[in-house]
């Protein structure tokens, strides 16, 4: 690819990829720079990624972000530049949804931070590991990767926590975003380790408000906010006060230009950065997160599409774990259902314990947090682990556990 650098990208930006080091010059001369063959790229890696953007404006085409093998089935791009992303597809073949580049970008945040150091946690092909890699390129900003390797399906896999850890460590990294599950497992990697850190974000899974207040307190400096976004909602808005959920009053004035609503249980919006095709005929698009208010607040309570059906009653595993998460001595936590041939489905649970942390007095906490909820809701086993399995989005796997 041969061109002017694209306004997006600021002169003094450079991505460190692994052993590598990219400005745009290097960036021109990937091959992902010529996307004559169709304007399909495996999203694995940063640098191939804003390579292929760079390429697909340059050329007035659609761009088509694969997260797993490349594959071109049922794949046209349409005239104009554009970014087609898929979902994570973690319960069959992934949604493919189409942005405007503008759209894209419509809700970047910290521009102004020409010094930032960013460590990307997200997959590249992900809509949240682009708001990290384009605001970094808008910014000038330092952007740490860390390769990844692939599963035995051929899949890319994320790279592991304790080398996200070290790369933060050796980079002096001041912004990272990341789901609360990678939070969670990143807080245990680092240890007594200190980073120069300005900015958490966490996105991509509900933020509870233990671990909110343990970040608050590891790091009391530092700017503080979950934000919610989506493939197929865009980036909606952020939660700036320390506290879980977002204010009820929203649902009454919108917020930065979404407006919210709850229909059945379930958070709806209508957003001007949703994917075009992912609302209804009214603009409205159901997120399918199920959310109740308590007081002056809107909390999260799981997924529509992952409640477990328990002896004829539908539970939430997410719900249960924040219980568990919530208990004093408990690092992280993972509720799954899983088959049972008297009841349908049954609750488990993971835990990793904190350092110090006495199984037998752990044990009986947990047993007294979930002690209030319906007996479908209580999980029939807890077993204890050193850590939580996290898929290549950061994100606890559930898959096949509905």
């Amino acid at each position: 690819m041969t061109g002017a650098r694209p306004s997006w990208i600021h002169p003094a930006f450079r991505l460190i990829e692994g052993e590598e080091v990219f400005g745009w010059p290097e960036l021109a001369a990937l091959p992902e720079g010529d996307i004559s063959g169709g304007g399909v790229v495996l999203a694995d890696r940063p640098s191939r990624v804003l390579a292929a953007l760079a390429a697909a404006e340059a050329a007035g085409q659609g761009l088509l972000l694969a997260r797993g093998m490349r594959d071109d089935q049922d794949w046209q791009p349409e005239q104009g530049f554009s970014v087609t992303l898929e979902s994570s597809g973690t319960t069959g073949r992934p949604k493919r949804l189409r942005h405007g580049f503008d759209r894209l970008r419509g809700r970047l945040r910290g521009l102004e931070e020409a010094g930032a150091r960013w460590l990307l946690t997200y997959e590249p092909g992900s809509f949240a590991g682009l708001q990290v890699m384009l605001t970094a390129a808008a910014s000038g900003a330092l952007l740490v990767a860390v390769p990844g390797g692939r599963n035995a399906g051929g899949r890319p896999e994320g790279a592991g926590i304790a080398d996200l850890a070290q790369a933060a460590r050796l980079n002096a990294v001041t912004h990272v975003s990341g789901t609360p599950s990678f939070w969670r497992a990143f807080l245990m990697a680092l240890g007594d380790a200190e980073l120069p850190l300005a900015a958490v974000t966490l996105g991509g899974e509900a933020a509870d408000q233990p671990l909110l207040d343990r970040l608050a307190r590891c790091f009391p400096r530092v700017r503080l906010r979950h934000i919610y976004a989506s493939t197929e909602a865009g980036a909606l808005f952020a939660v700036n006060d320390g506290r879980a959920g977002f204010p009820a009053g929203w649902l009454e004035t919108g917020a930065d230009g979404v407006a919210l609503r709850i229909a059945d249980g379930v958070l709806e919006v209508r957003s001007p950065r949703a994917a075009p095709a992912a609302a209804g005929s009214d603009g409205w698009l159901s997120t399918g997160d199920l959310v109740e208010c308590r007081g002056d607040r809107v909390l999260f309570a799981g997924r529509l599409d992952g409640l477990a059906n328990v002896g004829g009653v539908k539970v939430s595993p997410e719900a249960v774990e924040r219980r568990l998460l919530a208990v004093d001595g408990v690092a992280d936590a993972a509720v799954i259902a899983v088959p049972s041939p008297i009841t349908g489905q049954l609750l488990t649970a993971t835990v990793v314990p904190a350092p110090g942390a006495e199984e037998m007095v752990l044990r009986a906490a947990l047993r007294a947090a979930v002690a209030d909820l319906v007996p479908a809701a209580r999980p029939r086993a807890v077993t204890f682990a050193d850590r939580i399995p996290l898929s290549a989005a950061g994100k606890k796997c559930r898959k096949g556990t509905a």
